[in-house]
């Protein structure tokens, strides 16, 4: 451990070897997955024929620990354990009697918390014998991680990225370029599903989903290749929870114990990498709140409706029970793209549906305002995903000022912004705007549980 107060470090020795299944752990069983042909519970072979073997395993595994690869492990200490910081001087400016610590993800060589599956699932993929991995990313980050994965082990890679992030964010493209990736921007001509949304609608602006539906028909086109998935299934959060897993080891180094944990959720991979090895803790009386903090303008744990619905806009995948705001929903072109998604991983909808998770959700100036803040205060520059953290974050240690109460609070900073200066650039120059999303007037959150 550094000496310093405000840092934790785990040594290298001490990184987990073992990743930690919370799905046993649930009230109940998930609810099965459906075939959208055919409307029954998926059989081994559709899956296999999507994922890698090893991840349809995973997917659906009731093992409680699943043994982390050595080759995995090997790539992992290019940058882990990654860093426990204590935020000081947003305590000060804050004037809070609570502690603040963020988990820094943005250590890894890609930027971002991504890695940690990215690495495990191009791993998987070359050792079964496929040459070629197909992904969606929104902000790219995902894609990024993916790409210098896929290049580390041997793999082509295509990456369908949201259009609106593909104009917004080149400096990603360029990333994942580097690292070797074809990007397409999605929706594109490269596929049939994306010709008819963009025949339909030439300015269509992309989603996550349409990115989805044209990565599966490419799969589905190549028997050689495999679908690689950043946040929607469950086998990706698995391989987050080495997030969790090191911060209980570094929080028990400081004699401290999380009463809230908070992360930013599109999908939720960084929320279930932090939270998850703290469930079975919270199942058995313990206080702490998970929150999961999302875009205003594309809320499905805060606005949306816990129920069966697609991963991608077209219907063609597997058809999952979670929080959704419908398959069909296309979210505005906010900055923060990594969560624009219209439905939540199926761990993370069983949480939220269970009382398990929380959920807030602000409009992005709000959120842009609490970044700035904290890299005026830290000079950690976050991602626009990381800022909805940190807005929650301030607002839950206002709430401990009037309350006077020394809490721990920790938030997952999943990623850096280095590469999002164009959207800071038009928050300082005073062009960013909030969007309104009509469809959420006249709806209500939902009840926990």
């Amino acid at each position: 451990m550094n000496t310093l107060l405000d840092r934790v470090d785990l040594p290298l020795d001490q990184m987990p070897k073992r990743w930690y299944n919370g799905i046993p752990a649930l009230p109940t069983a998930p609810e099965p997955y459906i075939d959208s042909t055919t409307d029954a519970p998926v059989t081994l072979d559709y899956v296999e024929r999507l994922w890698t073997k090893a991840m349809a395993a995973q997917e659906f595994s009731l093992d409680r620990w699943i043994s982390i690869p050595q080759p995995v492990l090997d790539a992992y200490a290019m940058w882990r354990p990654t860093p426990l910081i204590r935020a000081v001087a947003m305590e000060r400016y804050l004037d809070t009697p609570a502690q603040i610590w963020f988990k820094y993800e943005a250590t890894s060589p890609s930027g971002s918390h991504k890695l940690n599956s990215a690495l495990a699932q191009a791993y998987y993929a070359k050792r079964e014998g496929h040459s070629r991995l197909v992904t969606d990313t929104g902000a790219g980050q995902w894609g990024s991680a993916l790409a210098l994965a896929c290049q580390m082990f041997g793999l082509d890679l295509s990456v369908f990225m949201v259009r609106a992030s593909y104009h917004q964010k080149p400096y990603r493209r360029y990333l994942m370029e580097t690292y070797g990736a074809q990007v397409h921007p999605s929706p594109g001509v490269t596929t049939e599903y994306g010709r008819g949304v963009l025949a339909d609608n030439p300015d269509h602006p992309g989603s996550e989903a349409t990115a989805v539906s044209e990565s599966l028909e490419t799969v589905r086109a190549d028997p050689a290749a495999r679908m690689s998935v950043g946040a929607f299934s469950n086998h990706c959060l698995l391989h987050q929870t080495i997030i969790g897993l090191e911060l209980r080891e570094q929080l028990a180094m400081i004699d401290r114990y999380p009463d809230y944990l908070v992360a930013s959720v599109g999908c939720g991979s960084n929320m279930a990498g932090l939270s998850t090895p703290f469930m079975e803790d919270k199942l058995n009386g313990s206080e702490t709140t998970f929150l999961a903090v999302e875009p205003e303008a594309c809320a499905p744990l805060t606005y949306g409706e816990y129920r069966f619905d697609y991963a991608d806009a077209a219907g063609s995948g597997p058809g999952v029970c979670t929080y959704t705001l419908g398959h069909e929903f296309v979210p505005p072109p906010i900055h923060a793209g990594g969560l624009r998604y219209h439905g939540c991983a199926p761990l993370i909808g069983q949480m939220r549906h269970q009382g398990i998770l929380d959920s807030v959700a602000y409009p992005q100036t709000q959120v842009f305002d609490a970044g700035v803040t904290f890299a005026r205060l830290h000079g950690f520059l976050p991602a626009p995903e990381t800022c909805h953290a940190i807005k929650g974050v301030i607002d839950l240690a206002l709430q401990c000022k009037e309350q006077k109460r020394d809490a721990t609070i920790v938030f997952n900073y999943s990623g850096h912004g280095l590469l999002d200066l164009e959207a800071y650039g038009r928050y300082n120059a005073g062009e960013l705007r909030d969007v309104e999303v009509e469809s959420f007037d006249e709806r209500e959150a939902q009840v926990v549980g």
